[in-house]
């Protein structure tokens, strides 16, 4: 079965009249690194297809609490952004260039484990989705959003629009960690995109977020518990990385073990933690 119809709406309010008319059938694909590859393998056979490149969700703009980043913002343009260094770092480490050239922040919350780095560091940032649907708008917490492996809270008709990251969160101090079988372009072992304010030693609003170690990405929020309003020293640290670790639900796949991905989700919460404290330097 091949493609029969390829939209490529020029408006939201064009997409969704697309859905609408064609129901859930019709597959949404921004910058198709994960969905020509399963169409290409033959494990997705749509005959429709909707192409979100020209519906104008490609802006970054401030909004009253933060930064707005439409859906099909590319990982590229992320990675030039100072003032959201947190996703700019994770961006330049997701993958190669051609990969952060198509790949887009919407598609990101889509991907499954062990992908979907932009989604962990979005997770850290308190980020928000925006949905529209033929209503409108709604607003969703992230945290909220993925309610399961390769599924969403997205209703029938609707479509991601945008993520939201507050202001606090974007200028907080962060740390993004991943580890992989090579140095670039790797699916991950284990992600963990850290994230707080800090007032001399002491960690404020912290955040850590895990990605690749659970059907979804999850936040650590015991771990956060352990050194919210504390010094992070390294008793601290290393019961937060326990934590954290205590909180995955790891799979074995070919990249690696579930018992090797539990393990090393404790290493590098503790070294993404001594980055966040400035007691190591940010790695390259």
């Amino acid at each position: 079965m091949t493609v029969a119809n390829y939209f490529q709406p020029t408006s939201v309010p064009e997409a969704l009249a697309l859905l609408r008319e064609h129901g859930p059938d019709l597959v949404v694909m921004a910058g198709g690194t994960i969905a020509m590859q399963l169409i290409n393998e033959g494990v997705s056979q749509p005959t429709s297809v909707l192409g979100l490149r020209r519906a104008g969700l490609d802006t970054i703009t401030p909004t009253g609490d933060g930064t707005r980043i439409g859906a099909t913002v590319t990982l590229t343009t992320l990675a030039g952004r100072d003032d959201l260094p947190l996703l700019a770092t994770t961006a330049v480490r997701s993958g190669s260039w051609t990969i952060r050239n198509m790949a887009t922040v919407g598609g990101n919350l889509f991907t499954p484990p062990p992908g979907g780095d932009i989604a962990v560091a979005l997770l850290a940032l308190d980020a928000r989705v925006v949905i529209a649907g033929m209503s409108g708008e709604r607003e969703m917490a992230l945290a909220d959003f993925a309610t399961g492996y390769m599924t969403t809270a997205l209703e029938t008709g609707e479509l991601v629009v945008a993520v939201i990251v507050p202001r606090v969160a974007a200028a907080a101090r962060s740390a993004f960690i991943k580890l992989g079988r090579r140095r670039a372009n790797t699916p991950a072992v284990v992600t963990v995109a850290v994230a707080a304010t800090m007032e001399g030693d002491i960690a404020r609003d912290v955040r850590i977020a895990l990605g690749a170690v659970a059907p979804t990405p999850i936040r650590a929020r015991a771990a956060e518990a352990i050194i919210e309003g504390q010094v992070l020293d390294e008793d601290r640290i290393a019961e937060a990385a326990a934590a954290a670790a205590a909180a995955t639900a790891p799979a074995t796949d070919p990249i690696a073990s579930e018992w090797y991905r539990r393990r090393m989700a404790g290493v590098v919460t503790t070294r993404a933690l001594e980055q966040l404290a400035g007691r190591v330097p940010e790695a390259a």
